[in-house]
């Protein structure tokens, strides 16, 4: 790590993302784990994990203020990542990815052996509802891996300390995108949003229900906008594949469309503004939906299954179905559930990343810290290790594979067009990739149930 001087005494922080929505949650989770000094100057560098969903300008838009300009944003490669690491001194890296990426990372970071590593911190983006001991030992080895509710701390050191690994690292925060004003209902307004998932539920059948009951919802009640809030365009990626869109079924459905019923892009913290009533089936936008006191219903119309991620709303008071909500019910959340769950609507949330500040402020002034230990390597899981690091190009020590750092042109103007055509490469290569998602990949499937 270069040493410092006077014009690198800011806080240099760097985010490593791998979709949109973790882009939002790494970049948000930087600026509440720095913020606790406002003499301090901090530098946040944004990059972004070249993959099947690496957000599009527009996704970087829509997912709102992150304090990070889109133009200071740029894709790189796991071994680009690591090189930058090693060039660039930062003093804490985020790492917002899926958790083969994040123990790829870990293992990276190892093997560059820096003099002065930076302080590495990982965690969740939302509700952890699936995988919970495979995501967790994934994560294990960062410094920090933040929880976002006591209840999800709980659940992570128990994992830990039943595989006999150090559960120090756990950390309780929250969301960091929770915010807005409380709601306030609003003469003559009265709107339905349904928060929909680009994975949950993943059949036909399933998501075109779901929509025909909103469709009837909107019928019911003429006077009430009803809106579908969709993650991604066709052809985009999020977190999670979509291989069905919303807008798709919906160019199909018989008798068409309501007038008051919309299908909404945009930022979700501007389309709670206007929002009565939020019902999903397990989004985490039923989390800031609660922050905001907004009245919110989880469906059971599919059942209360792990497969939908619903049944973490056990115990809410938020469980419900559609044919309650066509006649009026409006659910009433569970005080003791919401207060084990970070969404801090009792005014709380202000103080929530008070003691993850503090734990990374302690592991700055702690000097050289010890070398990552995660808990895989390729003594405890040597059928499994290997085949994490090599999707990033990354051999079982964690050092690039041969062929995977190569060079960047010398020359200002080759350098440039060859990186103009690689860009278009990638570009015409991840189009392509989608189309075989969206289009190919179900068709197949389906001449297979045949």
């Amino acid at each position: 790590m270069p040493p410092r001087t006077e014009k690198t005494t800011a806080l240099r922080v760097a985010v490593l993302a791998d979709s949109d929505t973790r882009w939002k949650w790494g970049a948000l989770t930087a600026r509440r784990l720095t913020a606790g000094d406002p003499a301090r100057r901090v530098e946040i560098s944004g990059l972004l994990l070249r993959g099947r969903a690496t957000p599009t300008p527009r996704q970087l838009a829509e997912v709102g203020d992150v304090g990070i300009e889109t133009a200071r944003v740029r894709e790189v490669t796991a071994v680009e990542f690591l090189h930058t690491v090693r060039d660039e001194g930062y003093d804490v890296v985020v790492l917002a990815l899926v958790g083969g990426g994040v123990q790829a990372m870990l293992h990276g970071l190892a093997a560059l052996r820096l003099e002065s590593r930076p302080a590495v911190v990982t965690g969740y983006v939302g509700v952890v509802y699936e995988k919970l001991a495979d995501g967790l030992l994934l994560r294990h080895g960062a410094d920090i891996v933040l929880a976002n509710s006591r209840h999800d701390a709980d659940r992570f050191r128990a994992v830990y300390e039943g595989v006999g690994a150090d559960a120090s690292a756990v950390t309780e925060a929250a969301l960091p995108f929770l915010g807005g004003a409380p709601h306030t209902p609003e003469p003559g307004r009265d709107t339905v949003v349904f928060a929909a998932q680009p994975s949950v539920p993943a059949s036909r059948a399933d998501r075109t229900y779901l929509l025909r009951r909103l469709v009837e919802h909107a019928r019911l009640h003429p006077n009430r906008e009803v809106l579908l809030k969709l993650r991604s365009k066709p052809g985009e990626h999020t977190t999670h594949i979509e291989e069905l869109p919303y807008q798709r079924l919906a160019e199909r459905l018989p008798g068409g469309l309501p007038p008051n019923f919309r299908l909404v892009y945009g930022h979700m913290g501007e389309v709670l503004d206007r929002t009565d009533l939020l019902v999903t089936v397990s989004s985490t936008a039923a989390l800031e939906s609660l922050h905001r006191r907004i009245p919110t219903a989880v469906l059971t119309d599919l059942g209360v299954r792990e497969a939908l991620g619903n049944h973490h709303f056990v115990g809410s008071g938020l469980l419900t179905s559609w044919d309650h909500l066509d006649g009026g019910l409006r659910p009433e959340p569970d005080p003791g559930w919401l207060a084990g769950q970070g969404v801090a609507a009792d005014g709380t949330y202000a103080a929530a990343y008070d003691h993850a500040r503090a734990r990374v402020d302690a592991l700055l002034a702690a000097g050289p810290l010890p070398a990552l230990a995660p808990y895989y390597t390729p003594a405890t899981a040597p059928g499994y290790l290997p085949g994490i690091l090599a999707r990033h190009h990354l051999a079982p020590d964690g050092h690039p594979l041969p062929g995977a750092g190569r060079p960047r042109e010398t020359g200002r103007v080759r350098g440039a067009v060859r990186e103009a055509v690689r860009e278009a490469v990638r570009e015409a290569a991840r189009g392509a990739y989608r189309q075989g998602v969206q289009r190919v990949a179900p068709v197949i499937r389906r001449m297979g149930e045949l």
